[in-house]
């Protein structure tokens, strides 16, 4: 029997508080694992589809049926608390599903089932238990941001030695970069999150110095900070045909350098390095401060400043509306529109009793992590997908694409209001999803700000201390701010990688035409994985962190089958290679990244997309559950 556990009178007067304003649907899935009854997923709890990517907190159900959810919430969630077990703690897989479409309101494809279980709260999402290791067998992983301390965690866990090499002096990789005014996701941080490591938020959307303070703990918590060597930088790595492993070759902060073996050798450099600028004459003359967003000056004193940014998207987005009250005016050139959603909870705090239901319940809250999943992720992605008979293919896609553009269109005329002169500027002409989907925190909001000037026309050339566009128009300036992004088309550029021929991956990849089998192994480089790799970009939606964990789930199965197998080294078949990426292709035909309406970073100097993933999350997760060594060439170890 479990034992009962005595609730404090303040601990109930704190749960009833939270599931007062607690989010409908996710206290519905709850009730279902915490008392095993379907009753909650069927009449009259029918949750209603909304609109937008809000959380949908009432389920858009009446007041009373809330008031019935709440009440038996708090009676199931404390009597959970007192020692009772949930009923349902592991759901079968086609519950899973069903409850997923019920706490969404739509009907979900296949698949989703897989993706459930391992998110829920008794499930095992890191290896728990060691493997047995070769002797002296050991794993560099380059790069300490999210990629590589998901990579790491895992690793630890399992038994697996490895070491980190961290070029900066601290971990952190895009995060510890960012510094900029309003630097932030817009991805929901409880998404934005690996599933081995909640946390404590204090925003729905984080800003970076919170997403760094997250990055620190997984550190801490995992005991990863003994594995990193900091200020060390792989310049170059190549693989030993006749050892069979690979020499790295590093560069350190003091100016040394060094030599390091490693069996195997996880790339975790990520795509937003290095920064990318404008080619545009005189860029160089600028007299003033002139700085990439990535590279924002400490203290710099904006104060009464005239202020201008070159570029429009991400970045932009998130530095304008923070400075624009701060400068004397605020110059915005942009080379073109981009599509942009509301959120209600962007930029909010998350309220004390939301928090102490995400600490305390790890149902509701693996609910409402999944469900954010769909609403964030693969929910989009018949929204993508091209319809050859469809009657307005410049506009949009297919039906439910021109319903997108039609509210994000409502959206920006009702944010705009008085000033209809700037909707020509702003509504794109291409499909939704075209380029990068952005958050709205407040930018159409500051566009009516009478300091804030936005600029269509591409500049012609940048003097000392203006910018002249093509019309001829001056703008004069005092600091000049390079919103432009980062190279990302040109992946793992940090370092010189060279496989079994001696053909260096730049060679191998005619320098921005990258590919790679789930975008994380490439024929000629055995025993070496890229993450973060081409064509891993949820376009359609996702978090970079879910990415990160399907990865490297794929890497641990076939480091494990290698230790089963005794199999010294591994090497992508070149037929299963080029068969997956003929699929990336052929699916990138039939969607939007390909439409010739607007020009974006996800492809390359040929058309081809190399950077978003066509596949759902889902699919994705069913190609990297785990590894088949049928698509690998693979050496055994050798007798001693």
């Amino acid at each position: 029997m479990t034992e009962e556990l005595s609730i404090s009178d303040e601990e109930r007067s704190q749960f009833k508080e939270a599931i007062a304003v607690a989010n409908i649907p996710a206290l519905l899935m709850t009730l279902v694992q915490l008392t095993g009854e379907r009753r909650w997923i069927e009449e009259p709890f029918r949750v209603r589809r909304a609109g937008g990517l809000g959380d949908n907190d009432t389920a858009g159900l009446p007041q009373e049926l809330q008031d019935e959810v709440k009440r038996a919430a708090l009676d199931a969630i404390l009597t959970w608390r007192a020692g009772k077990s949930a009923v349902l703690k592991k759901p079968s897989g086609k519950l899973c599903s069903e409850m997923l479409a019920w706490c969404v309101g739509e009907p979900i494809p296949e698949g989703y089932e897989s993706i459930i279980e391992v998110e829920l709260p008794d499930a095992e999402t890191i290896a728990s238990s060691k493997v047995s290791v070769p002797e002296g067998f050991e794993v560099v992983i380059i790069g300490a941001g999210v990629s590589g301390l998901c990579a790491a965690v895992n690793l630890k866990r399992a038994g697996i030695p490895f070491t980190i090499f961290e070029k900066s002096d601290h971990l952190g990789g895009t995060w510890l970069d960012n510094t900029y005014p309003g630097a932030g996701v817009d991805t929901p941080n409880h998404l934005y999150s690996y599933s081995f490591a909640p946390y404590d938020w204090s925003m729905y959307f984080a800003l970076r110095d919170e997403l760094q303070e997250y990055l620190d703990h997984v550190a801490d918590k995992f005991n990863l900070l003994e594995n990193i060597r900091f200020d060390s930088e792989v310049e170059d790595a190549a693989f030993d045909n006749e050892k069979g492993d690979w020499e790295l070759s590093l560069k350190h902060s003091d100016g040394s350098q060094t030599k390091r073996r490693a069996h195997a050798v996880i790339a975790a450099v990520g795509i937003f390095n290095p920064l990318k600028y404008p080619d545009i004459e005189g860029l160089g003359k600028f007299s003033g401060p002139c700085f990439h967003t990535a590279e924002w000056p400490k203290d710099l004193d904006l104060s009464g400043k005239r202020v201008a940014i070159i570029g429009n998207g991400a970045s932009a987005m998130q530095v304008g509306p923070e400075i624009q009250n701060e400068v004397e005016s605020l110059t915005i050139f942009q080379r073109s529109a981009h599509w942009v959603a509301p959120h209600e909870q962007f930029r909010k705090k998350i309220p004390e009793p939301i928090r102490f239901l995400l600490r305390e319940v790890p149902y509701y809250r693996a609910w409402y992590r999944i469900r954010a999943a769909w609403m964030f992720g693969d929910r989009a992605h018949d929204a993508l997908q091209k319809d050859p008979s469809w009657s307005d293919p410049d506009r949009s896609l297919n039906k439910v694409n021109d319903a997108h553009r039609a509210y994000f269109t409502r959206y920006i005329v009702s944010e705009l209001g008085e000033r209809p002169d700037l909707l020509d500027k702003v509504v794109p002409t291409y499909p939704p999803f075209g380029k990068r989907l952005l958050m709205d925190n407040g930018w159409y909001k500051m566009l009516k700000n009478e300091k804030v000037n936005l600029v269509e026309k591409t500049i012609r050339e940048i003097r000392s201390d203006s910018v002249i566009t093509e019309d001829g128009t001056e703008h004069k300036i005092d600091i000049l701010v390079i919103a432009t992004g980062f190279d990302v088309l040109r992946f793992l550029t940090t370092l010189n990688v060279r496989g079994k021929t001696g053909d260096s991956l730049r060679e191998v990849w005619n320098d921005d035409d990258a590919r790679a089998y789930l975008g994380t192994v490439i024929p000629g480089f055995p025993n070496f994985f890229t993450l973060y790799g081409p064509n891993l970009q949820a376009g359609h939606g996702g978090s970079f962190m879910f990415m990160s964990e399907m990865q490297v789930r794929y890497m641990m199965s076939v480091l494990t089958q290698m230790f089963e197998k005794n199999i010294s080294t591994v090497d992508c078949l070149k037929s299963v290679h080029d068969e997956y990426n003929e699929v990336v292709d052929s699916r990138h035909e039939e969607m939007v990244w390909t439409h010739p309406g607007m020009e974006t970073y996800y492809r390359n100097k040929a058309g081809r997309v190399v950077v978003n993933s066509p596949f759902r999350n889902a699919q994705f997760f069913s190609f990297t559950r785990e590894a088949k060594m049928e698509d690998y060439e693979v050496t055994k170890v050798k007798p001693s």
